[in-house]
């Protein structure tokens, strides 16, 4: 058997062959950034063999986020038993809600610390991407940190990934801490997103690496689409309403850190943003670093980003690689205890924008569910910074799939961030301030300016028929649009659809 260093060079079928059906097996990955990528292709192809010969073979998975290259081919070949704490592959998620797998959604900042608690039961395998590992431990990590540090330290046996692929620069980013446990926990000296409070590597016993897979190549990231007319009306929404709290001085003239979440729509808000004068420059407290910061940083108007992930497609990332002289003293890599730690986001005074699939007339967000029972792809990180944040704004398209759907309902058959939480909805039809709103001004706020034309008067006729109470309802009908879409297509199945 080859060597790489003191460390066993196995090829990734040998590596594969040292994980048996039932183990746990914690990845390294964080929205698709950072996973690893030989030895996932391996299992399935093992899965596969043993599903022919009539053994099981299904692996309990952990991660730090989403990732295509590992839960794509495990879900394909059926190897994928147990699930935590975020997916978003179509084929898995077909399989979850088919309760063929069982899927575990959890906040991603708790993740480190229920893997430390045991509450996951023992992690069998870590498996690691990383630029270099030395003799003595030292783990130096690629596009993301995730919960890679914690898998490293508690996993009984670990499997390192060399990608060859990557910058060994990106060390220049990472900013790695593991917090310890309660009632012991000291404070987290972090008080700006550019502060940096660790080490440029994670740590592990190297009596516990079992050997090492060699690859080379870049993270599966897709693009997204440019803006349509919809996510560029709601970002000029955002915009307008982040002035108006910065003339008001309610958002200080350096402005505050800002947390966006993934997909088409938090790109257009953050290009809106790079293209106001009246913004100033900000910096980010976020957990992903996407596509569209990259030329904001470079015009200036994004000073620095702290995150867990660079969630960047391959042609972009090969624009940092080639200026790190330029993005490694601006981008900080952390685990994402510290990434989505909710007192940090306090302590810092983040504005958080996130997406929801639809949110209900009082507030409560749902981010999840489709009809309340299929998921999407789960809670992520959008918790932490909704409860924590200076100003938890959620948007969203006001219908879909051609006026079929409204995302604004009477009340959401599945809560991932409650009213108490959320504070300002955004649709392309208007913006909601629901600070200082009682339920009542609430459900009128977001009808008028959020809902779309054509469900407004039936989400007013909702409201003036339901119960009163402190918050009113129709218990009878309050799920009438779900069911309606479940059984007959649509939301309203009278609309004339023509319209939209």
């Amino acid at each position: 058997m080859a060597k790489m260093g003191v460390f066993p060079l196995l090829s990734p079928e040998e590596a594969a062959a040292k994980i048996p059906n039932g183990a746990t097996v914690a990845f390294s990955g964080f929205g698709h950034a950072g996973a690893a990528k030989a030895l996932p292709k391996a299992l399935a192809d093992l899965a596969r063999c043993e599903h022919q010969s009539g053994r099981p073979y299904r692996l309990r998975v952990m991660t730090g986020a989403s990732a295509h290259s590992i839960d794509d081919p495990l879900a394909e070949a059926d190897a994928i038993g147990w699930r935590t704490p975020y997916q978003s592959g179509a084929g898995l998620r077909k399989r979850i809600n088919r309760q063929e797998v069982e899927y575990v959604d959890t906040h991603l900042s708790q993740v480190p610390e229920m893997v430390l608690a045991g509450f996951y039961g023992k992690i069998d395998y870590a498996v690691i991407e990383a630029t270099e590992v030395t003799t003595d431990g030292r783990v130096y990590l690629t596009t993301s940190i995730g919960a890679s540090p914690t898998y490293l330290k508690y996993a009984e046996r670990v499997i390192i990934e060399l990608n060859r692929y990557h910058s060994v620069r990106l060390r220049e980013m990472s900013d790695i801490t593991i917090l310890t446990p309660p009632p012991h926990r000291g404070a987290v000296h972090l008080h700006s997103p550019l502060s940096r409070i660790g080490y440029p590597y994670a740590e592990v016993d190297p009596r516990r690496i079992v050997g090492i897979v060699e690859s080379d190549g870049p993270d599966i990231i897709g693009g997204f689409s440019p803006p349509d007319e919809r996510s560029e009306k709601i970002a000029r929404h955002v915009v307008e309403f982040l002035l108006k709290e910065l003339r008001s001085g309610q958002i200080p003239p350096e402005f505050l850190p800002l947390q966006a979440g993934v997909g088409n729509v938090s790109n257009a808000v953050m290009s809106a943003l790079g293209e106001s004068k009246e913004i100033p420059p900000f910096q980010m407290y976020s957990e992903v670093f996407q596509d569209s910061l990259i030329d904001l940083m470079q015009s200036g108007k994004l000073r620095g980003v702290s995150t867990t992930g660079l969630i960047v497609t391959p042609q972009n990332l090969e624009r940092m690689y080639a200026d790190m002289d330029f993005f490694a003293p601006r981008i900080v890599l952390r685990p994402q205890e510290i990434s989505n730690h909710g007192g940090i986001i306090f302590r810092l005074g983040v504005i958080s924008m996130n997406t929801a699939l639809e949110v209900d007339i009082y507030g409560n967000v749902n981010s999840s569910h489709v009809c309340g029972t299929d998921i999407m792809n789960g809670v992520g990180g959008s918790g932490e910074f909704t409860r924590n944040a200076f100003l938890s704004i959620y948007v969203c398209p006001s219908i879909a799939k051609g006026g079929k759907i409204s995302s604004i309902v009477p009340m959401t058959p599945h809560v991932d961030n409650n009213e108490h939480s959320v504070q300002v909805v955004v649709t392309e039809q208007g913006l909601a301030d629901l600070r200082g709103l009682g339920p009542l001004q609430k459900a009128k706020a977001i009808i008028q300016n959020c809902a779309h034309p054509a469900y407004r008067d039936y989400l007013h006729r909702y409201l003036e028929k339901s119960r009163t109470g402190h918050i009113r309802h129709d218990l009878d009908s309050c799920f009438e649009l779900h069911i309606n879409l479940l059984e007959q297509g649509a939301m309203l199945p009278d609309l004339d659809f023509s319209q939209f």
